[in-house]
């Protein structure tokens, strides 16, 4: 019995991966847990140069979820190479890299930067997504003919896998995923956070200080399954569910709506443990149901007609 799952080539010992912003590079949750028991680490998301992120108040917890605004804090791509990619290699989980810009010529110097180290790399996850940032990502993100013809270019550039991670923020996520897909993307991510604003009743004030902030939680999961149904009917390349996820059911959901392997994050900052316990229950669910493969489980959902 076996929790291989594969994303288009690349292959994993199971469909658990930490979702980028919410693990860093490993280190700080290699403290309270075994990361090679994952699947896979996804980067924090990178760029070019460093970047400081968004002033002030960043992050707002609501109702079954939290908004946040960091804004693409990380090293930049240097350091990381330098300091970072081989801690994520000696985890012993799989290695994706986020890859964030702010034009088209930022993704190109990525991808460049970043073929190289092939050998390491199981694939890029490329953010046309975050909400988090004025400029850039979003901009490519809800245009299916800009993903494509961005998509296109990455992929004479490398031979890496390239994931796209799509935004919920549009009229139809699977235009969105068809535009991935004629570019040559490899897979896709679905969901990124969904916009959504707190508000100070005292200040009359936005919580956060960036005014909006992407969503997460368990308050998104609803959505971000229906629409990762909806890219599975919709186009021919695996995609990786993400949102919401916090308990092995979730990511059963997730793999029966058509994902092949399953992102997780905010539950990761309120129980640290609770990625290796997802996968000890995931082990539990395949001998005691009697299932050779999780993976068997992919797009099996059966709709009411």
């Amino acid at each position: 019995m076996s929790l291989n799952v594969k994303v288009g080539n690349v292959s994993f010992k199971n469909p658990i991966i930490l979702a980028s912003g919410t693990c860093g590079f490993g280190r700080e949750l290699a403290e309270y847990m075994d990361l090679s028991k994952l699947g896979a680490l996804s980067s924090k998301g990178l760029t070019l140069l460093p970047r400081d992120g968004n002033q002030g108040v960043r992050v707002a917890e609501t109702p079954s979820g939290m908004l946040n605004c960091v804004g693409l804090q990380n090293p930049g791509v240097e350091a990381f190479l330098a300091t970072e990619l081989d801690y994520m290699v000696q985890s012993g989980a799989g290695v994706v890299v986020n890859v964030a810009g702010h034009s088209n010529e930022d993704y190109i110097q990525m991808v460049e930067k970043l073929d190289p180290y092939s050998e390491k790399i199981d694939a890029l996850e490329l953010n046309f997504s975050c909400p988090n940032v004025k400029e850039g990502c979003m901009v490519i993100g809800t245009s299916p003919k800009a993903i494509e013809a961005l998509v296109a270019d990455l992929r004479k550039r490398t031979d890496l896998p390239l994931w796209v991670k799509l935004t919920p923020n549009v009229a139809s996520i699977s235009e969105t995923a068809k535009g991935a897909e004629a570019g040559g993307a490899d897979a896709v991510v679905a969901i990124n956070t969904m916009l959504g604003m707190a508000i100070d009743i005292r200040t009359r004030r936005p919580l956060l200080h960036n005014n909006t902030g992407g969503l997460s939680g368990p308050c998104v999961k609803p959505v971000a399954l229906r629409m990762v149904h909806e890219i599975y009917d919709a186009v021919k390349i695996p995609v990786v569910g993400c949102g919401g996820v916090a308990t092995y059911e979730d990511v059963l959901e997730f793999m029966i709506a058509g994902a092949s392997a399953v992102e997780l994050g905010t539950i990761s900052l309120v129980h640290p443990t609770r990625p290796v316990e997802i996968v000890d229950d995931l082990e539990n669910y395949v001998k005691e149901n009697n299932i050779d493969e999780l993976a068997s489980l992919t797009g099996t959902l059966q709709m009411w007609r």
